[in-house]
């Protein structure tokens, strides 16, 4: 079946169901107010930037999900490996963006991890139980957000204290597929001056083999993983003057892995502990707000391959070390000029360092001959370290439906020197129902300590920070009655000096460059259906296309490079309230072709992925005025066999069920 009649077929399935959908909590689009797009409350409507939120409601229904599957099913956002092996490396593609492309924030600070070869977030370490909310803007964001905005920008918010009672205790468990169990507890509340919320997360699962068997021999073990989170966010209030909101959050996990795409390992461990704290600042001036945030992100990952049983010629006994640091700042005012116009402007400062030890022996054979020894490898952190410093400000001026956001941003790095970025946002809305919109932006991306300092440096010259610009336009269409909310956008994104990872086919020696270009164009098209007070239908289709061009001798030559990446990508969710207190959602997605590589060949070749479709569903029934709520989760309903990396396995049909408590 062709991509094109999979969706009329679905969409089709999906429609006949929306006289039964419903959501009761379903809002008033135009009027949600959101954080991200400007770094201050602003309505929606008064915003031309796309923008997709992430509800509290929805994220009580996702009990059965981790953060990337949570994200898998956003408009245009897919996460290679959600679906995976619990414990494998999750990558997210933001419109087709390379993941480090992506800038994850937590309540509002950028966190990664300094010892990475890329700067992107590992999801495994944030439990949905202790978000809030999600707010995913997309675009290039680097003059509000400073370096990896280039596709947009995923703000995560934390839960805060429940401000009706001083104690409220919650508490979830859930227990379903591959053993898999997950426990949550913590309390919560408010008085006059003081909030608190604290949280502890335990889950476990016995997972399943992380490669694919390809040979079918029934050898290869499960590779399981453990997780514990502990979050804490306090909030001190010197009446409607200042807020002080100290927080720690600290996760530490553990697993096994396989040693590569269809091969085996049953002594690969890893674990790793990350510490993120700091605090966050708002002090209030009659209508000036100033904002302090200070956020500190420490890093520790360990690899052991005991190499008590060899998997394949090249296994061999190896461990290795990673540990980053990264210190950020950001003071920002934010002020009304005029009636009409606004200004937010400040400075923000970030630094990082890593330390790097790894080592291994090895002993394997090729064209007859037998290859063996040792290696070692360091980076120390007294040279691989960085900084740089941002000022930035924007003006936003909004009256009579037209509204228009430009701005700018200065960054100096200790390494790079300096550059800018700008972005221009118009947008105007007609008679509260059409909103039309524009984006031009521009946004940066430095290279990692890993790719400067590593043993795959280049050794040729210094690597250049990567620069984007980004063209968007779209209409929003919404109805007086709040019935319908439709969304389309289309954009182009050029990248160039994109950082890329080289093997020279004479030396075989492999090094970071910056390549020449990046070009990548794509649309979205989300309509979502309000029934009144009898539901909501969601669909959404998601497109994206894009070519690297590269020297090859003396010729430019342009290919399809967005590996892993499908062009398109169809949702389609159906809620329906069957009584007061039960509920059901049905879920579809579909995924189109992929391409990825095959490692196992000399240079690696192209594979392409089947296209497949997923149908989910939950249901859940709340008790005691919704204080105890009993869900199940089902994914993959109709068991479909499918691949999300080539080499390793995805999950088949799998449920969990439990129960989410709270006072």
């Amino acid at each position: 079946m062709s991509m094109t009649k999979r969706l009329l077929t679905l969409s089709a399935l999906l429609a006949a169901m929306h006289a039964q959908a419903q959501d009761s909590t379903a809002t008033r689009a135009l009027d949600e107010v959101v954080v991200t797009a400007t770094k201050y409350p602003k309505k929606t409507s008064e915003t031309g930037k796309v923008i997709s939120v992430i509800t509290r409601e929805q994220l009580d229904r996702s009990g059965g999900k981790d953060l990337s599957q949570l994200l898998n099913e956003q408009t245009g956002l897919s996460v290679s490996g959600a679906n995976s092996n619990p414990g494998k490396d999750k990558s997210i593609f933001l419109r087709g963006a390379k993941s480090d492309y992506t800038l994850i924030m937590i309540d509002g600070a950028p966190v990664y991890d300094a010892s990475g070869s890329s700067s992107n977030f590992d999801f495994r370490l944030m439990p949905v139980e202790n978000i809030e909310r999600i707010e995913i803007l997309k675009g290039s964001q680097s003059t509000l957000y400073g370096s990896d905005a280039v596709a947009g920008v995923i703000n995560i918010i934390t839960r805060q204290g429940d401000s009706r009672k001083i104690i409220a205790p919650f508490a979830s468990a859930a227990y379903g597929s591959y053993n898999t169990r997950k426990l949550n507890a913590g309390l919560n509340g408010s008085a006059d001056f003081f909030n608190y919320n604290v949280g502890f997360t335990h889950y476990k699962t016995d997972g399943f083999s992380e490669s694919t068997d390809k040979n079918n021999t029934g050898k290869f073990d499960k590779d399981g993983y453990e997780q514990n989170a502990f979050m804490a966010n306090l909030g001190f209030r010197v009446k409607n003057v200042a807020k002080i909101t100290p927080f720690l959050r600290y996760t530490k996990y553990n697993g096994r892995l396989d040693a590569d795409a269809f091969t085996d390992d049953k002594d690969y461990t890893y674990n790793l502990s990350n510490l993120q704290t700091g605090v966050r600042n708002e002090l209030t001036l009659g209508k000036v707000k100033l904002n302090l945030l200070y956020n500190f992100t420490a890093t520790k990952r360990n690899y052991l391959n005991d190499s008590l049983i060899r998997e394949s010629a090249f296994d061999g006994y190896s461990k290795g070390f990673y540990e980053g640091k990264e210190h950020f700042l950001d003071a920002y005012v934010h002020v009304p000029v005029l009636p009409a116009l606004s200004f937010t402007g400040g400075i923000d400062y970030r630094s990082g360092l890593t330390d790097v030890k790894t080592s291994g022996v090895y002993k394997y054979e090729m064209g007859g001959v037998v290859y063996s020894g040792e290696y070692a490898g360091a980076i120390h952190s007294d040279s691989a370290k960085q900084n740089q410093t941002g000022v930035y400000g924007a003006f936003t001026y909004a009256a009579k439906g037209l509204n228009i956001e430009a701005g700018g941003r200065f960054n100096h790095h200790s390494v790079y020197g300096n550059n800018g970025v700008f972005n221009i946002n118009p947008s105007y809305l007609i008679n509260r129902q059409f909103k039309v919109f524009a984006n031009i932006s521009t946004a940066y991306k430095v290279p990692t300590l890993y790719q400067m300092h590593s043993e795959y440096k280049n050794p040729f010259t210094s690597l250049n920070p990567e620069k984007a610009i980004t063209y968007e336009a779209g209409l929003q269409y919404y109805s007086t009655t709040n019935l319908v909310n439709v969304r389309t956008a289309v954009f182009k994104r050029d990248v160039k000096d994109g950082i890329a990872f080289y093997t020279d086919p004479n030396t075989f020696r492999s090094y970071y460059i910056n390549q020449d270009k990046q070009n990548d164009w794509g649309f979205e098209i989300e309509p979502t259906f309000n029934f009144r007070d009898k539901g909501q239908l969601i669909l959404s289709y998601a497109f994206v296309d894009g070519e690297v061009t590269t020297k090859k001798g003396e010729k430019d030559t342009s290919y399809f490079n967005l590996i892993r990446r499908p062009k398109s990508i169809f949702n389609a969710t159906a809620n329906y309230n069957i009584t007061k207190n039960l509920f059901v959602s049905i879920g579809v997605q579909s995924f189109g072709k992929r391409s990825d590589l095959d490692f196992s060949t000399a240079p690696a070749s192209v594979v392409s992925l089947k296209a497949y479709t997923l149908l989910n569903a939950y249901v859940e029934y709340r008790f005691f005025n919704n204080q105890l709520r009993v869900f199940a989760d089902a994914k993959n309903l109709t068991d479909v066999d499918y691949t999300e990396v080539y080499g390793y396995n995805a999950q088949g049909i799998n449920v969990q069920g439990g129960f989410r408590f709270s006072l």
